[in-house]
């Protein structure tokens, strides 16, 4: 922060005169909150931007005033919840369109911006070339691996490329998980510059276990930006495998779709199957917790490019159980079982096998809701990752940060 900032973090007031104030008094002005900028796409509201909301929301209880500017305006302006004027746009007109970099620039330096941080590959390139032109140091946030973060073989290498490239000049870098950290350290960059950050969320009532203890029906549900990473189809294949021996088991699908042509492949594929009244997808929802709530357990049969999901730890926080797969840092957050039951990715009879060990026994399934609430608690909060996330800022602006 810089020594010229005098504004004083707290609810607007008249303005005094110091000159008026006994010295004892003065002297209890707050400081100045840090200010970080956050370079966001800002285009889908999934987990890495429940992630950033999140920051937005809490990082000022340890310093700092998070702002953010999104490069792909669209779901983030609406669904933040964020404060008025906390998020702007600077929409880009294409990948390379770096006429963003001199807006951002001529932002950072006009509002006394003190470090910027940037959340994909897109923004990484930008923000190194803002902090090339600000002098202003910056924060790179590993989500998920970019070399596996879609199915599109091309757009991964591109986006890996921009990232090697871009994060060079980055002086800290946040991983949300230990297998992130891990790929990073294979990548050449040094142990001095990473830290991890566990993703985390906040408390969500839990489910009231008991009223469910009698019941023989089950519902799943899949919380995701649907896109074929997610392992949808692998999760019908298992729906028409658990319908043929017999378990009473629905599967919701909640989130929007990465495309039109996408969700019309899915919804064909679940009629083909004949799964209409076992499967149903309920489209997206900016109410997770709502969402949540509503099932026995959480349904994540990704086939890779997983950092931590949010919404595993969601379901934690909610003391839902989960079946999900040994994909990257799922593991690291849900262990077999104990808060939920971890299946083979891309194996439609090991997802199977898995939702019936889930789905045999109440009284089970009562004891995993126990300790996954238990684990959201000890590890997984929104306050732990914004307290880290203001370490390794501190790190960086030293200690009058």
């Amino acid at each position: 922060m810089h020594s010229s900032d005098t504004v004083a973090a707290g609810p607007v007031t008249t303005p005094v005169s110091h000159a008026c104030l006994p010295a004892k008094q003065a002297s209890r002005r707050e400081p100045r909150l840090g200010k970080v900028l956050h370079v966001i796409n800002g285009e889908h509201f999934s987990g890495a931007e429940r992630v950033q909301q999140l920051l937005g929301k809490r990082l000022n209880q340890f310093g700092f005033d998070a702002q953010f500017a999104c490069v792909k305006p669209g779901k983030f302006s609406s669904y933040c919840d964020l404060r008025s004027g906390q998020v702007s746009e600077v929409p880009m007109t294409g990948r390379f369109d770096m006429r963003v970099v001199k807006q951002l620039s001529t932002k950072v330096l006009a509002e006394d911006v003190d470090l910027l941080h940037a959340h994909t590959p897109r923004t990484a390139l930008v923000t190194s070339l803002v902090s090339l032109r600000t002098g202003r140091p910056w924060v790179y946030h590993v989500h998920s691996p970019a070399a596996r973060d879609s199915t599109r073989g091309f757009v991964n290498r591109i986006n890996s490329w921009i990232e090697r490239y871009a994060i060079r000049s980055c002086q800290q870098l946040i991983t949300v998980s230990k297998s992130l950290r891990r790929e990073m350290l294979r990548r050449g960059v040094p142990k001095s510059r990473l830290t991890v950050v566990p993703n985390g969320v906040p408390a969500i009532e839990p489910i009231a276990t008991t009223e469910r203890v009698a019941s023989r029906q089950w519902r799943l549900g899949l919380i995701a930006l649907m896109r074929p990473r997610k392992g949808v189809e692998v999760a019908l294949e298992a729906m028409q495998q658990l319908r043929r021996q017999g378990h009473p088991v629905q599967l919701d699908l909640i989130g929007g779709f990465e495309t039109e042509a996408y969700q019309q492949q899915t919804l064909d594929l679940i009629h083909a199957r004949g799964l209409d009244d076992v499967v149903r997808w309920r489209g997206f929802t900016d109410d997770i917790p709502s969402a949540i709530r509503n099932l026995d357990a959480l349904l994540l049969p990704s086939l890779f490019g997983e950092g931590m999901p949010m919404v595993v730890l969601e379901a934690l926080s909610a003391a839902v159980p989960v079946v999900a797969t040994r994909v990257e840092g799922t593991p690291e957050v849900i262990r077999d079982g104990i808060e939920g039951v971890l299946a083979q990715p891309g194996d439609a009879h090991s997802l199977t096998e898995k939702v019936v060990q889930l789905t045999s026994d109440r009284l089970t399934w009562q004891q995993m809701s126990q300790r996954a609430l238990a684990r959201h608690r000890n590890c997984f909060s929104d306050n732990q990752m914004a307290s880290r996330v203001a370490k390794a800022y501190r790190k960086i602006l030293g200690p009058k940060s």
